[in-house]
């Protein structure tokens, strides 16, 4: 063999696991269990003495299970809160190091490469790289009598790198419901469809013939989930058995997820293989690699294409020296179709490629383990290569929504540690052109893309107003729905509107209205979360929830945010006051409560209360803060003009303390309204500011007596009215406007618009005169 550093990383043993429910020798195995057995099998193939190596292991990296992959992901029978670890107490090893790794399909590949250059710069010797997934069986046993417990508990460090979910999610794509990959890959595949100018049937049976030979590469892998020879038209025609489950998605053609695979990876360096006694046939070589990220979905110029994916092969084959015609075996993960075709178009591969587009069979057929499918493609890989002695295998992992890509270039020719360039190639990526996005979006547009989900009959939009900013809607309306089922809805002209909830997107705007009438500002009857009492010209609104703190939760919202529509539309209503029943709270801000119990919690376009979102307060209002002011309701005393508390009230934005940001305004408005270094240290320890320090600070305008604050600020509220309300209504706008100018001499000589409105305005007039006849002046708002 030629002469290689000591250091040069080689992948030196692989093993797979796998078990179905149907088995006859079928034993429940955990996901941990199962790695183990995949990672004994790879130390068995390394055809040297297995506990040596065990003893001589010093990494252990583990791809993020399912169950632990989210913030909300359930693990009903248990998990080990170490899993390299409780995989390596296993096999008698006590590495130096665990890593568990971010959550990703891209993660197994990115793992083998990280690994290598760590062995290659001597941060490691003997590395192993190991997931598992008991998805099948955990659905299996979840509700069983005797159920098992695979909790366990394993002492030692863990390198715990997080979710790695940045850029991957948004609240806009959690609001429309573009939650699960099925959905997410639609839009792709559909938004290529169109792009193809190919039909529905057409493009159906190209997705067919694109994965029918994925079918017969599954039926030979005996650790393949679904080893059935299936046809073309077969996986593409909708059965009871192949149900749609998004279009153009049937069941056949998505990554099947319930399985039990696990799969292994050993890495040394030269110098531990040749010293534990590696026969050199074993050894395989990392020739090339890169790791890519995609942008975010909603900014990605062509929604049918993944650049990253392509640039990351692309890089990988070059830094390997080679082409993509030298590869003897390829293995693209092929979760849903455009996985695949993405990178066949961006490489110019046939989607029929006669060296085949799998080695294992492909995640529809032989299994999509969670984020580990890529280790069994690494596997397989290894193996055939061993047996082509020089040929070369191409290994492509994805990650999120064609987010993250990592490319690995395998051969048994003796070759050096290559450093690759990914970073340089990720800022030219990241320097492309995005598309501009609108987070309420409203009027006219054209659908770009979409999805239907059948078992809702919900779809999501993802379509261009006519200024060109792209933005996300649904509908779960039966005509739009249907008329997304028929024909080519991509390039159809629709209407979109933007609500609290979410954008809703139709036909017409006719439609639009019948679905959602347009509601004029007015007042109910009755309110069932919030008193309103008018007083005159006096609007007083009490946020009627004592029992929960008057925390607020949509339905309270949207009665505010109605409220505050009728009394800024309402000419003779001329200040308000906002507080809250009782005497412990003014507001507790949002309802975790509520929000915990997983209805969905959304707020009006106004923001809270309707009032932190509002584009402007036009006329006063009054926070009377009775109590605590605490995240939400600390956010809606900062929007309001004026603050009377009680004094014993306390203000605070304790959102940090569980997981969240006061995203409403406190974290602008705070700043704003106190020193900067009590706004940080309120924002950042979530310490309370009492009613009489909130006043030293500027941020309350009146300390009133113990249960006094809604009557001190009615009495602010009669100065107020016993001034014209035209200009008090102008001296907002004015402020308005001057708190956009920094400068304070161009503040000052900014030619409001508004004053000259008011100079032409009946109390403009009536004012002087009152004042020159020495009567009290009868202001007419106007």
């Amino acid at each position: 063999m030629t002469s290689l550093d000591h250091r040069t990383p080689v992948l030196v043993g692989v093993g797979q696991a796998s078990e179905r429910i149907d088995d006859p020798r079928y034993r429940g195995l955990s996901p941990v269990e199962l790695a183990a057995a995949a990672a004994r099998a790879a130390l068995v193939d390394t055809g040297a003495d297995a506990p040596a190596i065990a003893s001589a292991l010093d990494t252990v990296a583990g791809v993020r299970q399912f169950e632990i992959s989210t913030p909300v992901s359930q693990s009903p029978l248990g998990r080990s809160d170490n899993f390299p670890r409780s995989v390596a107490r296993r096999l008698g090893a006590t590495p130096a190091r665990a890593v568990l790794d971010v959550t990703g399909g891209q993660s197994p590949q990115h793992l083998v490469t990280e690994l290598a250059g760590t062995i290659a710069a001597g941060g490691a010797e003997v590395a192993l790289v190991v997931g598992a997934e008991a998805i099948s069986t955990v659905r299996h046993l979840r509700q069983a009598a005797d159920r098992p417990d695979f909790t366990e508990h394993v002492g030692g460090d863990l390198e715990d790198r997080g979710f790695g979910l940045a850029g991957l999610a948004s609240r806009q794509m959690l609001a429309h419901g573009l939650v699960e990959p099925v959905s997410q890959y639609a839009l792709f595949d559909n938004a290529r469809r169109a792009r193809l100018g190919l039909s529905r049937a057409d493009y159906a049976l190209a997705m067919g013939e694109l994965f029918a030979p994925f079918t017969k590469v599954a039926a030979a892998n005996p650790h393949a989930a679904a080893p059935v020879v299936r046809s073309a038209p077969e996986l593409v025609t909708p059965t009871e058995r192949n149900r749609p489950i998004v279009d153009p998605y049937p069941r056949f053609l998505v990554a099947r997820e319930q399985v039990n695979q696990g799969a292994a990876v050993l890495m040394m360096s030269v110098g531990a293989a040749r010293r534990l006694g590696v026969p050199e046939d074993k050894w395989v070589f990392l020739h090339g690699h890169a790791d890519l990220v995609e942008q975010p979905l909603l900014e990605r110029e062509d929604l049918s294409a993944a650049p990253a994916a392509v640039f990351a092969v692309r890089h990988a084959l070059e830094v390997a020296g080679i082409g993509i015609g030298d590869l003897a075996t390829l293995d693209l993960y092929s979760c849903f179709p455009i996985a695949v075709f993405a990178v066949c178009d961006g490489l110019g591969l046939a989607p029929d490629d006669p060296r085949g587009l799998t080695v294992t069979g492909g995640l529809p057929f032989f299994g999509g383990p969670g984020n580990n499918y890529s280790t069994h493609a690494i596997a397989e890989t290894v193996v055939r290569l061993r047996d082509q002695p020089g040929a070369f295998g191409l290994v492509g992992a994805n990650g999120g929504m064609l987010s993250k890509y990592s490319a690995g270039v395998y051969s048994t020719t003796p070759a050096p540690w290559r450093p690759d360039r990914s970073g340089e190639l990720q800022t030219t990526l990241d320097a492309r052109p995005r598309v501009p996005t609108a987070t309420h979006p409203d009027g006219w547009a054209t659908v770009e893309t979409y999805t239907v989900q059948h078992a809702t009959r919900t779809a999501v939009v993802i379509g261009r107003l006519d200024d060109g900013r792209r933005f996300i809607a649904s509908s779960d309306d039966a005509d739009m729905v249907g008329r997304l089922l028929e024909g080519e809805p991509i390039g159809s002209r629709v209407h979109v509107r933007s609500f609290g909830f979410g954008n809703r997107v139709t036909a017409t705007p006719e439609r639009m209205d019948e679905l959602f009438p347009p509601r004029a500002p007015g007042f109910r009857d009755h309110y069932e979360h919030v008193l309103v009492r008018r007083d005159g010209h006096l609007l007083e609104v009490t946020i009627n929830r004592p029992d929960s703190r008057n925390s607020l939760h949509p339905p309270a919202n949207e009665e505010l945010a109605e409220i505050f529509d009728a009394y800024f539309a309402d000419p003779d209503l001329w200040v308000a006051i906002i507080t809250g029943a009782g005497d412990k709270a003014f507001s507790a801000g949002n309802d975790l409560v509520y929000a915990a119990s997983g209805r969905p919690m959304w707020v009006p376009k106004s923001g809270l209360a309707g009032l932190t979102s509002r584009e402007s307060l036009p006329k006063p209002v009054i926070a009377a803060v009775n109590g605590f002011a605490l995240g939400g309701g600390c956010e809606i005393a900062l929007a309001c003009h004026l603050v009377v508390a009680d004094e014993t009230a306390q203000f605070g934005l304790p959102e940090v303390r569980v997981g969240l940001v006061a995203a409403a305004g406190g974290l602008v408005r705070l700043p704003r309204a106190v020193p900067p270094k009590v706004a940080a240290d309120v924002i950042l320890t979530g310490r309370r500011l009492s009613a009489a320090e909130a006043e030293s600070y500027g941020l309350v305008s009146r300390v009133a007596p113990a249960g006094q604050a809604l009557a001190v600020a009615r009495e602010v509220a009669a100065a107020i009215l016993a001034g014209s309300p035209t200009s008090v209504r102008t001296s907002l706008r004015m402020m308005a406007e001057a708190d956009a100018v920094a400068d304070t001499t161009a503040a000052v000589r900014h030619p409001s618009p508004a004053l000259d409105e008011l100079l032409v305005t009946h109390d403009a007039f009536e004012g002087p005169a009152a004042f020159a006849q020495k009567r009290k002046p009868v202001w007419r708002n106007r």
